[in-house]
């Protein structure tokens, strides 16, 4: 049996459109229940969402310990990759408390967990001020910590330092035996008592980005825990697991996780040594939506740590004289285009041919226009997506790989 102590948050996306009531707990109980392990989840909920999660329960086969709380939390998100509006209680709840042999446990906005166990997984779950598992008097005779890179930078204090050294303070810090760094498109790092290892990531031909994070914890915890992997091991499935999740927006049964395929995202050497590639981002800027559009994708291109050329941010307008150059240049130099493709604007539907004859790949991102409007970018080699996180991530693992 595992317990889970994590939030339930309602989960609200513009687009694609979601609406559900789910947040890190609540997912990660769904998680192992599909798996056709146990967990009883512990959790605050407001009364207006008790129905959905006691339905979901007696569905899928999960236990419930909720205190019921006056005011939840909800999660805004504009698309997959935007900041969300974070709706939650003006004061902190009375901590939750569990002791039991084997719990995943989650940061929470809304109150902590105090939990003593003998192993337990923890994912502080806050870029902010990720909360050391030990500092509100949580205890387990076998810990490992699962973050992203920049939490454990904010953690650690050691912004430019690496992965390995990021572990290894976390694990002194935390008196843990595993440290478990996810690293985005380059897979994670896991330390297991001073040994490190790297697993790769996946690509896959649709991502779906909220709710990952959470699954891959879940998916660490029970390869972990309940079938007693190794904790590199547990990471490698893991990852593989979580690339079904974001591929189908649902949660395997271990027999199709098993028949799942998917290749490996394996970055460039020169990558690897330390080069930082470059995506030049095409469209159109001439209206506030299209101008909004271009922003977003130039900061969640940055954001992926890529370089970004765009147009609009580092040539402006101008005479044929004064851009047309700078703007071809910047295609021949740079490793990826990215270019949204709805409109039609010629200049961008230029750029992109332009691109294509010097053989740079291209990632065409329309959502509005006919198959036989895209018939020569998909001809002539271009990658089309209808999605815009899914465009994101290509052009990045793409990027990654040159």
């Amino acid at each position: 049996m595992l317990h889970i102590v994590g939030g339930v948050y309602r989960e609200y996306c513009m687009h694609p459109f979601w609406q559900e009531v789910f947040g890190s707990g609540g997912r990660a109980s769904s998680v192992i229940a599909r798996l056709g392990g146990q967990s009883t989840l512990h959790s605050y909920l407001e009364r207006s969402d008790l129905d959905i999660l006691q339905s979901r329960a007696a569905l899928e086969g999960f236990c419930l310990d909720i205190t019921e709380v006056e005011k939840g939390v909800s999660f805004s998100y504009q698309h997959g990759l935007s900041v969300p509006i974070i709706h939650s209680p003006s004061k902190k709840y009375e901590p939750l408390t569990v002791c039991e042999e084997k719990i995943i446990r989650f940061g929470m906005i809304e109150g902590s967990g105090i939990v003593d166990a003998d192993y337990a997984i923890y994912d502080p779950q806050n870029v902010c001020v990720p909360e050391p598992f030990h500092c509100n008097g949580s205890k387990a005779n076998h810990l490992a910590i699962v973050l992203n890179r920049y939490e454990a930078s904010i953690f650690t204090g050691l912004i430019n330092s690496s992965p390995e050294q990021m572990a290894a303070n976390i694990a002194r810090i935390s008196d843990a035996e595993v440290v478990v760094i996810k690293m985005g498109a380059e897979g994670a790092l896991v330390y297991d008592n001073g040994v490190v290892s790297r697993i790769p990531a996946f690509k896959t031909d649709h991502v779906w980005k909220l709710g990952s994070g959470d699954s891959f914890v879940a998916f660490f915890g029970y390869f972990w825990m309940v079938k007693q992997l190794s904790a590199p091991e547990a990471a490698s499935v893991a990852s593989k697991a979580t690339a079904y999740y974001c591929a189908t927006q649902g949660f395997p049964t271990s027999k199709r996780l098993a028949e799942f395929s998917s290749p490996a995202i394996i970055p460039s050497n020169r990558f690897l040594a330390g080069y930082q590639p470059t995506v030049y981002l095409a469209g159109p800027f001439f209206t506030l939506a299209e101008l909004w559009l271009v922003e977003q994708a130039r900061t969640n291109l940055l954001e992926m740590g890529l370089k970004v050329f765009s147009p609009y941010h580092d040539v402006g307008h101008g005479s044929a004289e004064d851009v047309v150059e700078l703007d071809l240049k910047a295609i021949r130099e740079c490793d990826v285009v990215f270019a949204i493709g709805d409109g039609l604007d010629a200049g961008t539907v230029y750029e992109v041919g332009y691109a294509r004859s010097i053989q740079k790949p291209v990632i065409f991102y329309s959502e509005n226009e006919s198959d036989e409007d895209k018939k020569m970018m998909l001809g002539s080699g271009c990658i089309l997506c209808t999605d815009y996180v899914t465009a994101i991530y290509k052009a990045l693992w793409i990027a990654l790989e040159q």
